[in-house]
């Protein structure tokens, strides 16, 4: 018998082996190269969406949001959280004129629940109480709420439209006080600093805020039964380029890193 076919059939297989060797590792390094990539495209070290996102802010969120969102880009390297804080009304007016935003955090749930087609399904992420703002040293020696009736006192209050004047203005009313503001501002930070550069003796604020400035203002409790809670709901925004990023956010705000920053800084649990 020959053995000439049976050496022929395996120099072709040797030589078909050599050849697809070379072919499989291109194979496999592109594979290699594919997935670098897509692992380098998906997102963060926790699974978050990379993206430049604006979001949205309550003006009494703008000392914590700072520092949430710097803890947040570090845990999610390639992602930028820039703010845009005002009063929430401002915010909402904002949302229907189409400002480009990714994500809202108002300080009341009438103000989210009026932009629900606007929005996605808002989580409250933390809770507020109001204090009386006053002076250093509390000079006119404001002790509670039926002290800010007297009219030798210069008392500034919110807005009715915006949060805090709204909170303000219940309490108030439930305790049947008048006040007659010297002036009504657009945001909570507006009436801290009237009291801050004493251009009024007294003024309601957030407790946080008060806290934001205790080289400046005393900050007067107010007791439970005649206070307000006021709550803060977050959203992504339908507009959004960044839905899931902005969803990776919002969804952030509730977790135990992002709420002791909360917590740390005075807001109470949602």
């Amino acid at each position: 018998m020959s053995l000439l076919p049976t050496r022929r059939r395996t120099a072709a297989a040797v030589l078909t082996a050599a050849l697809l060797v070379p072919l499989a590792a291109c194979g496999n390094d592109d594979s290699g190269a594919k997935d670098k990539d897509e692992a380098a495209g998906s997102g963060s070290a926790s699974g978050a969406p990379k993206a430049d996102l604006t979001v949205l802010a309550a003006s009494s969120l703008t000392d914590v949001f700072k520092e949430a969102g710097a803890a947040y880009e570090k845990a999610n390297p390639g992602t930028k959280v820039t703010f845009s804080f005002a009063g929430s009304q401002e915010l909402a007016a904002q949302v229907k004129q189409g400002a480009p935003a990714d994500a809202l955090v108002t300080a009341d749930t009438k103000t989210m629940d009026g932009l629900s087609g606007d929005t996605g399904k808002p989580t409250v992420i933390a809770k507020n109480r109001l204090v009386i703002a006053v002076g250093e040293g509390n000079p006119e020696k404001v002790e509670n709420l039926k002290d800010l009736a007297d009219p030798k006192l210069k008392v500034v209050l919110a807005a009715p439209e915006v949060p805090v004047g709204r909170y303000s203005q219940q309490i108030l009313d439930a305790q049947k006080i008048e006040v007659k503001p010297v002036s009504q501002e657009p945001n909570v930070r507006a009436v801290l600093s009237k009291v801050e550069l004493g251009e009024a003796d007294a003024g309601l604020v957030y407790k946080t805020d008060a806290a934001t400035a205790t080289d400046k203002v005393d900050a007067i409790e107010i007791p439970d039964a005649e206070n307000a809670i006021a709550s803060y709901p977050a959203a992504t925004l339908k507009a959004s380029q960044h839905s899931e990023a902005a969803a990776a956010f919002v969804a952030w705000l509730s977790t135990p890193e992002a709420q002791k920053i909360l917590q740390g800084a005075g807001f109470q649990q949602p």
